[in-house]
């Protein structure tokens, strides 16, 4: 069973940063895909960033140029560094593993339980 856990959550200023980290486990022997997505309260879950094992990245308008995505294929553990906050950031951040190989098969998707960012002054 594939295991994600965020942490770096909290709150924060806007134009403040946070570094969000999410580590899989679960006899994982590679991730295909690692991401993340936020959800605002009454509004739909929505990428963030994704970031392929080779390092290939992608990003959402409206965080380019402000929030960088990385992976550590070693610890099998994707961040995203958040910086010039603001108010509209606020969500719950989940992180996302697609094509997961694990010693007892593949798992097509996997979601960590979400790490909550708030922006405000």
């Amino acid at each position: 069973q594939v295991q994600l856990v965020e942490s770096g959550g909290g709150l924060v200023q806007p134009g403040g940063s946070l570094r969000l980290s999410c580590a899989a486990s679960g006899s994982i022997v590679s991730i295909a895909v690692m991401g993340w997505y936020r959800q605002a309260p009454g509004k739909e879950r929505e990428l963030v960033a994704i970031c392929s094992s080779g390092g290939n990245t992608n990003y959402a308008d409206p965080v380019k140029g402000r929030f960088t995505i990385s992976r550590d294929n070693g610890k099998k553990t994707v961040y995203l560094q958040m910086n010039n906050l603001k108010p509209d950031d606020t969500a719950v951040y989940y992180c996302h593993a697609q094509g997961v190989v694990a010693g007892y098969g593949v798992v097509n998707d996997a979601w960590g339980q979400g790490t909550q960012v708030a922006v405000s002054s």
